[in-house]
């Protein structure tokens, strides 16, 4: 049995090691590599989670894009900390990420825009995203709505519709072995600013 799949005597940061762990995922994962469970906080203390896609990560964070009016986009201004968890079933693999809050800039928010199929991109005028939905015509007619304004021109990034980055304090990497003797490593700091601690877990 192989005890130093995730040794931390040779891991002194994580963000090499997620970018190896994301690497081998999106060559192995069916579908959505990058999806990750987003969880975040309501005003009455409740949990809510949901699955969202990674946009792009670096050592500042994790970037993923949504409707700020949303009730997920709500939550992160009232309360700006949230949990990420990837699941790799095929590599049986897990990476947690808890940490802070921020928004990203208006600059990445146009350039991600810019980057989605236009289709993507009335969707996100026509969404009134986590607002009741009386019927299903009603969402139909504000994407033809949408088509019709910007016919035969660019689509410009609603206001409303931006980027959020997870800035962690804690990012912990799971292996599954033999046995359930599983491989756990946590890198955790106390600032965004302070140097990365890790430590093996008992799993």
């Amino acid at each position: 049995m192989n005890t130093n799949l995730l040794d931390e005597k040779k891991i002194t940061e994580p963000f090499a090691l997620f970018d190896d762990w994301l690497k081998a995922a999106e060559a192995s994962e069916p579908n959505d590599p990058n999806a990750m469970a987003l969880a975040t906080v309501g005003a009455d203390g409740m949990p809510s989670v949901r699955m969202v896609l990674l946009k792009g990560h670096d050592q500042r964070g994790f970037v993923f894009y949504t409707n700020d009016t949303s009730r997920k986009g709500q939550q992160l201004a009232a309360h700006p900390k949230a949990a990420l968890t990837f699941h790799w079933k095929s590599l049986r693999r897990q990476i947690r990420v808890e940490g802070l809050v921020e928004q990203a800039t208006a600059a990445e928010a146009d350039a991600y825009f810019s980057s989605r199929s236009r289709n993507s991109q009335l969707g996100a005028w026509a969404s009134l995203q986590s607002a009741v939905l009386p019927q299903r015509s009603d969402f139909e007619n504000r994407f033809t709505a949408a088509e019709t304004q910007y016919k035969d021109q660019d689509v410009p990034r609603p206001p409303h519709w931006g980027g959020w980055r997870v800035r962690p304090l804690c990012i912990e990497f799971w292996q599954d072995m033999p046995f359930r003797l599983h491989d756990r490593l946590v890198f955790r700091r106390e600032t965004l600013d302070a140097a990365w601690n890790s430590a093996k877990l008992y799993p």
